[in-house]
């Protein structure tokens, strides 16, 4: 029970921004589309700049956001071809999405913080490395190529600066190049424009919707996929490392759970919206997932531990 009130009490904040951001959108008239465009092109870029250039590089550090990377690529194919069989059209793109990513950042990292021991942190944003290259790589290809041709596609991919920011961050750290008490201060803002802006653009995404209408087949698919099939893959993961293979250490055993039951990503609502592939169904999945996992994980951390 102290965790899940602890977990609680650490949740609560991020509904109270969802909150505020359909405030923002149906009685000030906010546009999500430019809130999307600067969570996408400026604060994700600074945010993975510093994951990059600040995470510590060894074996385990290296393997475990590729283990992540290729498990968000299997299950993004994986859904991907569910769709293809239960939807005729481009539906099938933002599924793949919503099934492969979760919000491992603006929700994931203050549930991190409120359940990891500190020195998990590091680990946990590792995982949070491997999954956010496939986010605006594979996925963002997935998502674009289902209004765009292969090749407008990957041109779209190799315009996002967070692609670049990543590279030059891990140069940052190969080449010990100090960065400053200037750049400690201003990141730590950026960290929290990050969860605010991320979670308000959820809320903005519903107040633009005619009606609040449920895809039941759409969130049974994402349903099973966020809070079955991942919660499995991960736990068959753990079970094979302490068994056979000794990879990685507790934390990152923890880090991959948690990442694993975390909601829908609230990203998919920003580029639904961007590129007008049902950003209503994206908002709801959002929305209804990070509701159950209200309830979800913590019983999940407390079952875990135990």
């Amino acid at each position: 029970m102290f965790i899940f009130f602890t977990l609680l009490w650490k949740i609560i904040p991020l509904y109270i921004l969802i909150i505020l951001g359909f405030v923002a959108g149906k009685y000030f008239h906010v546009k999500k589309e430019s809130i999307a465009s600067l969570v996408i092109y400026i604060v994700s870029p600074v945010i993975f700049f510093n994951a990059a250039a600040t995470t510590p590089l060894n074996f385990a550090s290296i393997s475990f956001p590729i283990l992540c990377f290729f498990l968000c690529m299997g299950m993004a194919l994986l859904f991907y071809f569910v769709g293809q069989v239960v939807f005729k059209n481009n539906t099938k793109n933002i599924l793949s999405y919503v099934c492969a990513m979760g919000n491992i950042g603006y929700f994931g990292l203050p549930v991190a913080l409120a359940v990891l021991p500190k020195e998990y942190i590091g680990p946990y944003l590792l995982g949070v490395l491997g999954m956010n290259v496939f986010d605006v790589s594979g996925a963002y290809f997935i998502v674009a190529h289902g209004t765009h041709t292969i090749g407008e596609s990957i041109k779209r991919v190799l315009v996002l600066p967070t692609l670049y920011t990543f590279f030059v961050g891990i140069m940052i750290q190969v080449l010990h190049i100090p960065l400053g008490s200037i750049y400690t201060d201003t990141i730590t803002s950026f960290k929290g424009a990050y969860v605010i802006l991320g979670m308000m653009l959820v809320g903005l995404g519903i107040s633009s919707m005619a009606k609040f209408s449920f895809d039941w087949l759409f969130l049974g698919i994402t349903y099973v996929a966020k809070f079955i099939v991942w919660p499995l893959l991960a736990l068959g993961i753990i079970f094979a490392d302490n068994m056979w293979f000794h990879i990685f250490p507790p934390g990152l055993h923890q880090s991959l759970l948690l990442l694993a039951i975390v909601p829908v990503a609230a990203n998919s609502v920003a580029y639904s919206t961007q590129f007008n592939l049902h950003p209503e169904r994206a908002a709801v999945a959002v929305v209804s997932s990070t509701v159950v996992g209200l309830i979800y994980i913590p019983l999940f951390v407390a079952w875990y531990v135990k």
